[in-house]
């Protein structure tokens, strides 16, 4: 059931990214054109960013999760989580209230961690307030989140942990929205110098081993056309040959030379 309500959640995202406060649907009945028009003034006012001092009062504490409070994290043309270093990137956090108390929400803040250990910090982030940011009773709400990482960050695989805070009943709490790996490219593009370099060393790999191959080839076709040497060596000479010609001209002449 809670796996659901949070997939619900993930299409409310969806289907409205710039919505800002949505009112209950049991709120929402019963109430007049006028009292409309009234509520659309006010959620202009919802949501709208503050002071990074708001937020930065709860920066250095942590505080538990409210239960009956979703959260739900969607990155809006970003599905492959690719977080250009120095340049700004863009969020959309969903809440999901169940409980009997409206939720006040007061700021946005993340961190980035190395991926092997969140104990080691890599940078945190600016923290988002904001003002009149009001998630009713059995209500939801979408807030966006800008944030941009440090342009000096080399490009590779961290993780993101996403936090909003707010308050109920003057209590505060907490909830993780987000906890994983995002990939930072240097914002000249989507290839680090890393991966040009990579790239480089295996294309004149590549080429010196094809001109040592052509090399190869063209020595073995050198030796198959060389002509192959005949080696002639000294007869023998059969003695029941020279047996058999005995009293011939030929062993005649034979003496004949041999006398000269």
């Amino acid at each position: 059931m809670k796996s659901f309500r949070v997939f619900f959640l993930a299409i409310l995202l969806l289907a409205s990214p710039f919505l800002k406060v949505a009112r209950s649907d049991t709120e929402a009945e019963g109430v007049d054109a006028a009292e409309s028009v009234q509520s659309t003034e006010e959620t202009t006012d919802l949501g709208i960013v503050g002071s990074e001092a708001d937020a930065q009062d709860f920066g250095d504490e942590s505080f538990n999760p409210a239960p009956g409070v979703e959260t739900v994290c969607v990155y809006p043309k970003n599905s492959a989580k690719i977080i250009p270093a120095g340049l700004e990137s863009e969020l959309l956090v969903g809440v999901k209230n169940d409980g009997e108390s409206d939720i006040n929400v007061i700021a946005i803040k993340a961190s980035v961690h190395l991926p092997f250990d969140h104990n080691l910090l890599v940078q945190n982030l600016t923290a988002q307030a904001f003002t009149n940011a009001t998630v009713p009773a059995a209500g939801q709400a979408t807030f966006p989140y800008i944030f941009a990482v440090s342009k000096f960050l080399q490009a590779g695989t961290f993780d993101l942990v996403g936090t909003i805070i707010y308050e109920i009943d003057q209590q505060p709490y907490q909830s993780t929205f987000y906890n994983g790996t995002v990939e930072v490219v240097e914002s000249g593009g989507f290839l680090s110098m890393e991966s040009v370099f990579l790239i480089s060393l295996g294309s004149a790999l590549l080429v010196l081993f094809g001109l040592w191959v052509h090399g190869q080839i063209q020595n073995f076709s050198k030796k198959t056309k060389r002509a192959p040497k005949v080696e002639v060596g000294t007869g023998t000479r059969d003695a029941s040959m020279d047996e058999w010609l005995q009293g011939t001209a030929y062993t005649q002449s034979n003496k004949q030379k041999k006398k000269k």
